[in-house]
């Protein structure tokens, strides 16, 4: 009687499938942060109150207004 042994094997790791999962995953959140950031942007250029110039707020009393000619 003859008995035939095989050899076992362990599975191997595949780790080129490995690391391009790993950089699929890191491109898809970098794309969802700057589609985040780029709605952001958005939506706080709407909600944002507009700029103004300095010249439009008011100054303290008995002092000229900032950049305007004082009187000589």
């Amino acid at each position: 009687m003859t008995v035939l042994y095989r050899k076992q094997t362990l599975a191997t790791p595949n780790y080129g499938y490995e690391k391009r999962q790993k950089e699929l995953a890191k491109k898809r959140k970098k794309e969802d942060k700057l589609k985040a950031k780029a709605e952001r942007k958005l939506v706080g250029d709407s909600d944002a109150p507009q700029e103004h110039d300095a010249a439009d707020e008011p100054t303290p009393e008995g002092l000229p207004p900032a950049g305007g000619d004082t009187p000589a």
